[in-house]
């Protein structure tokens, strides 16, 4: 075998270029003999693209020059003659060493019959297939084969029965018809030959119809599909396995008298009538796809019901190479619709993942392209049929571009089944397509004017969720979500809290609290029972999940009182006493003592709030005597703060009337209230927030109690902002009231001295009425 290789390479490397490549020899099961014929038969490949092929090679030396004539007659025959049920040549080369036919990849038929793969409904197709290229042979062309029998059939890749053996092949009008000179020149021609060739030679043949000995190799054909190889022609009386419906066609086949035999178009036509042997589900179908283009919708639509009933029956072959392509055509080009794609799909299922992606993926791509309804939504509804085979780059670049325009067609069919086919597609999609494009589109169909369509979005989303990124799960389910419990459709509602439900391992304690859980709230009073059910059994899960989440929290973050009082003493500062009433008296008692700074200096009750620690309670020392309160005057030039303050909402921030805390301390000793910020905090305050217009002080309008004027609002101890009251929000959004941003940088805001403050003989007013009101705050019983 090496040696006959590197023979056929030299060859090849002598002569004129032949672009394939040989591989092994084909032989036959069970022996190391080939096909009876003049060719020794070899399986090859394309060397450009690899494509399979056969290749018919004939070598010319001492031993076979004899039958050099045959092989030369069966190279240009080939090369001219073109019939469906002819082998395809691609390609032939002739030397004086050699002659090679590259043709369509085949395989001789009775390697299929030796091995016993073959089925009596196959049989019938394939010798319909050859009764057909016969007719035409005999009948139109009026051409002698003259070699008929299982040594001139070959079987495709598609699985379909081709003629070939082309080597004594005659047209009757030539002068002198090649087959009366060289027919004696074939193989095992005395021993298998028609009675008339065997009493008067080939030459008798002159005087007989035309299709006599092609009728009679006919015969001996069908014999051998059915039963195998013959030996004699004396076996030929005994059908055996030939089907009974066919025994009387093929016994005129065989009539000794030429003259009475029956033409092969003659058989043809009893078989196709109705109920005659050809007429079996496998050979409609294969008429039907030879022709599709011209066919009606009706006879489509009978054409795919039946193919569904029998398919079984084809040979796995002809749907791959001949069924599959006709019906591919039909969808793409011929308004097939979404029925004969659905037989694509079936015949997809046997297809390998090589031959999916070469024969269907580029169809499929075209009809997501295509604008056509039907089409779209049969697409989606089988996309899981199709997914598996479909690649991730194929998907991403070409499929999920078309498939986005699905989410705003007008038609509501088309925009739910798009939603619902995202949980197939994801799988194959990019992360950035994912988080970008997808949740872009799905945002919309969650406001969508159908309510199904905004339900089904809810539960894709929550189906999806786990390919989602994390930064992104967390800013974009919580939304969605919350959306979707105010929806008016309460199964949009349900499958809100029923995606929670699903996704309460996506989130973290944090979010489970702040946002999840304010966000069931409300549906638990919703007006419906469903609704109020699954949102007690939603809001439970999520309870145990924070639950289990903060089980190994510390049981407080806050120092001790003895770190507390330690600190204090490193920093020099005098023993401090808790206030009992908690953090919030804590938080006023810090909150006093910076508005007692704005009010000056010379307030004694305020000095140990001003230099304690930001972060320790209020101290308190015996209550001094309190002094008479003055009458309130509306001359008198203490500042009082309006109610509300730099406490009040962010919302409220912006709110410019009364945006004048003006000089808070005239003689300039003083500490302003940023003064006293920037010690708490430890950070310098810039300079232009606390230029403020002196002449632009807001009247006091907070109300005035028995123990003095309010100096803040507080709603309610949870809306304390203690961010802003540290300055440690880095946002820069609005300052709090009193305080005004520098307009232009060259205006520099200068305080007015206040000469009256500093003449007048009773300034001990000013600091007993603030000193009145803190010891007022003093005995509140926040203390």
């Amino acid at each position: 075998m090496e040696f006959l290789k590197s023979t056929l390479t030299s060859a090849l490397s002598k002569g004129p270029p032949f672009p394939y490549t040989f591989q092994d020899r084909v032989t036959l099961p069970g022996d190391d003999s080939t096909f009876s014929g003049v060719f020794t038969l070899y399986n090859g490949t394309k060397r450009e693209d690899g494509a399979a092929c056969s290749i018919f090679s004939f070598e010319i030396n001492d031993s076979t020059r004899s039958r050099l004539p045959l092989a030369r007659n069966a190279l240009r025959r080939l090369r001219t003659l073109r019939h469906p049920g002819v082998v395809r040549v691609l390609e032939t080369v002739e030397t004086d060493s050699y002659i090679y036919i590259a043709t369509e990849r085949v395989m001789p038929l009775a390697w299929y019959v030796k091995r016993g793969a073959l089925q009596t409904e196959t049989i019938k197709w394939g010798l319909w297939s050859v009764a057909i290229t016969l007719r035409f042979l005999n009948e139109e062309a009026k051409i002698i084969h003259g070699k008929v029998g299982m040594g001139a059939v070959f079987v495709s890749e598609s699985g379909e029965w081709k003629l070939g053996g082309f080597e004594v092949l005659s047209t009757v009008a030539d002068d002198e018809p090649f087959i009366y000179r060289y027919g004696s020149l074939l193989p095992d021609s005395g021993r298998l030959a028609a009675p008339e060739i065997g009493k008067g030679g080939w030459e008798g043949l002159k005087s007989l119809p035309i299709h006599v000995t092609d009728s009679w190799g006919f015969a001996l054909l069908m014999y051998e599909a059915f039963n195998g190889t013959l030996t004699s022609t004396d076996q030929l009386t005994q059908p055996k396995k030939v089907p009974p419906a066919m025994q009387a066609a093929y016994k005129r086949l065989i009539t000794a008298n030429p003259k009475m035999r029956l033409s092969v178009a003659h058989f043809l036509a009893q078989g196709r009538r109705t109920g005659g042997f050809f007429d079996i589900p496998l050979i409609r179908i294969s008429e039907f796809v030879e022709n599709m283009g011209i066919r009606d919708q009706s006879e489509r639509e009978e054409f795919l019901d039946e193919l569904e009933k029998t398919g079984d029956q084809f040979p796995e072959d002809f749907f791959k190479m001949k069924v599959l392509p006709e019906l591919l055509k039909s969808v793409e080009f011929g308004g097939g619709g979404p029925k004969v794609f659905g037989a694509v799909l079936q015949i997809g299922e046997k297809l390998g993942s090589e031959e999916w992606e070469n024969s269907i993926t580029p169809v499929v791509v075209r009809l997501f392209a295509l604008p056509d309804r039907a089409t779209r939504v049969f697409l989606l509804d089988n996309l899981g049929r199709m997914i598996e085979h479909l690649s991730n780059k194929v998907v991403n670049d070409k499929i999920f571009p078309d498939m986005l325009t699905g989410f705003s067609d007008s038609a509501p069919i088309v925009r739910e089944q798009t939603v619902k086919a995202v949980l197939t597609i994801v799988s194959k999609l990019s992360e950035r397509n994912i988080n970008g494009d997808l949740l872009k589109h799905l945002a919309k169909t969650q406001n969508d004017e159908q309510p199904g369509i905004r339900t089904n979005t809810t539960i894709c989303l929550g189906k999806i969720a786990r390919n989602l990124g994390p930064n992104t799960r967390q800013k974009v389910l919580v939304a969605a979500f919350t959306r979707s419990l105010r929806d008016p459709f309460v199964h949009a509602r349900n499958s809100a809290l029923l995606a929670l439900s699903a996704t309460a391992d996506v989130f973290d304690e944090n979010d489970c609290a702040s946002k999840v859980v304010p966000a069931i709230a409300p549906s638990l009073v919703d007006k419906e029972k469903m609704i109020r059910e699954q949102a007690a059994k939603t809001m439970e899960q999520y309870l145990a999940r924070i639950k289990t989440l903060t089980k190994n929290y510390p049981e407080t973050v806050l120092p001790s009182p003895e770190a507390m009082a330690s600190s204090a003493a490193a920093a020099a500062q005098p023993a401090t006493v808790v206030m009992p009433g908690g953090w919030t008296s804590w938080a006023v008692g810090t909150l006093t003592a910076a508005a007692g700074q704005m009010q000056s200096r010379a307030s004694p009750a305020l000095a140990a709030v001003e230099d304690r620690p930001a972060s320790a309670p209020i101290t308190q020392s015996a209550p001094a005597p309190r002094p008479a309160a003055p009458k309130p005057s509306a001359s008198a030039s203490a500042f009082v703060p309006q109610p509300g303050g730099f406490l009040e909402d962010e919302e409220d921030d912006d709110d410019d009337g009364a945006d004048g805390w003006g000089a808070l301390d005239d003689d300039g000793g003083g500490e302003t209230f940023l003064d006293a910020l920037e010690k708490k905090v430890g950070k310098k305050v810039s300079p232009t927030a606390t230029a403020v217009n002196k002449n632009n002080l807001a009247a006091p309008t907070g109300s005035v109690s028995s123990f003095g004027p309010k100096p803040f609002s507080l709603r309610s101890e949870e809306e304390v902002d203690f961010e802003a009251l540290v300055g440690a929000k880095k946002s820069a959004k609005a300052l709090p009231k009193g305080l005004v941003k520098k307009t232009t940088t060259t205006t520099t805001t200068v305080k007015k001295p206040i000469i009256a403050r500093k003449v007048q003989p009773k300034v001990e007013k000013k600091v007993e009425a603030w000193d009145e009101g803190d010891a007022d705050w003093g005995d509140d019983g926040w203390s």
